[in-house]
C-alpha cells in the first residue's frame, strides 16, 4: 500500500493510498481521515461512496466532512468511483459509464467482469484493508453516499443485513433499473436479464426487506436529475415507509447540496455506531 499524500485537518490526517486491489485486479485509490481520537484506539468507521466522474479525493475536499467526524470520533473513508487504465475497451469513451462510473456492481459480462468488481471491492477487500492497517471497530460500520454512490451504499447496506449499523444517501439513483443512467450501465455490465438487475436496484431490495435498518436519504428538489435519473418519487411511493426522506426546497445536486447536510449525516450516523 503507497501513501500517496497527508494532509492535517481539524486535529486528525487525511490521507490518500494506493494499492494493488485482488476484486479489480488493478490499481485502487481510496482515502482515508483519521480523527484526533485514532491515536487513542479503535473506533467506528464511515464508508462514503461517490458519484459519477468522482474520484476518491472527491467527498474529502468538497463535502467539509472531517470536521463533523473529529467532533464524532469517526474514521472517514471514500474510495474511487471505479478501476482505471485498465485496457478495457471502451472505458474512456463516456463520461457516465466505465471510468469513474463503476456503479458499484460485480459486473458478469465480457469485457468489464475482468476488472470491474466494484460491489466486493467496497463490501469486502477495502474493509479488510482497512481494518488491517487502521484503528477500527469492524463491528462499528455504517455507509453513506451520493448519487451513483447514494445507490451503491444503499445496494450494500440493504444485501448485507446486519453489517452495517446505518445507511444514508444524497440524491441517490434510488431505481437504476428505471434511469438510463442504470440502464446504460446494468446492460453493459450486467447484461440484459433485468432479473439480475434487481440484486442492484435499491427500491426492489427494499421491497423485500425484512429487518429494520435506519436509511436517511436527503433530496433537493431543484436537483435536475431528479425525475429522469434518480426517481427518488418512485422510491417514495413504493416503500416510502421504510426510510426517512427529506426533500430540501432549493437545493440542487452538487456538493454545495452535500456540504450543507453533511454535519446532520454524520450526527445520524454517529447515533447508531455508538
Amino acid at each position: 500500500m503507497e501513501l500517496l499524500e497527508e494532509h492535517a485537518a481539524f486535529g486528525g490526517r487525511v490521507r490518500r493510498y494506493r494499492h494493488a486491489s485482488q476484486s479489480c485486479a488493478a490499481p485502487m485509490s481510496f482515502s482515508i481521515y483519521l480523527p484526533p481520537q485514532a491515536a487513542q484506539g479503535s473506533l467506528p468507521v464511515l464508508y462514503f461512496l461517490a458519484g459519477l466522474t468522482c474520484t476518491e479525493e472527491t467527498f474529502m475536499i468538497k463535502a467539509g466532512a472531517q470536521r463533523y467526524a473529529a467532533e464524532h470520533g469517526i474514521l472517514l473513508v471514500a474510495p474511487d468511483t471505479s478501476p482505471r487504465a485498465t485496457g478495457t475497451p471502451g472505458e474512456d469513451e463516456d463520461w457516465d459509464f466505465g471510468s469513474g462510473a463503476g456503479f458499484y456492481v460485480d459486473a458478469t459480462a465480457a469485457p468489464w467482469s475482468a476488472h470491474y468488481q466494484m460491489y466486493r471491492y467496497v463490501t469486502e477487500e477495502l474493509p479488510a484493508l482497512v481494518a488491517r492497517h487502521f484503528p477500527v471497530d469492524p463491528q462499528r460500520e455504517s455507509i453513506f453516499g451520493h448519487s451513483m454512490g447514494g445507490h451503491g451504499a444503499l445496494v450494500c447496506a440493504l444485501r448485507n443485513p446486519g453489517r452495517y449499523r446505518s445507511v444514508s444517501a444524497f440524491a441517490p439513483v434510488c431505481a437504476p433499473s428505471r434511469s438510463p443512467w442504470g440502464q446504460k450501465a446494468f446492460s453493459r455490465y450486467l447484461g440484459g436479464d433485468e432479473m439480475v438487475w434487481r440484486a442492484y436496484d435499491s427500491v426492489a431490495l427494499l421491497r423485500e426487506q425484512k429487518a429494520s435498518l435506519p436509511i436517511l436519504i436527503d433530496q433537493g428538489l431543484q436537483d435536475p436529475f431528479l425525475e429522469t435519473e434518480l426517481k427518488t418519487r418512485w422510491l417514495e411511493a413504493e416503500v416510502g415507509n421504510k426510510v426517512t426522506l427529506r426533500w430540501q426546497e432549493g437545493y440542487d445536486h452538487s456538493y454545495y447540496f452535500i456540504a450543507s447536510f453533511v454535519g446532520e449525516h454524520l450526527a445520524f450516523h454517529a447515533r447508531h455506531l455508538r
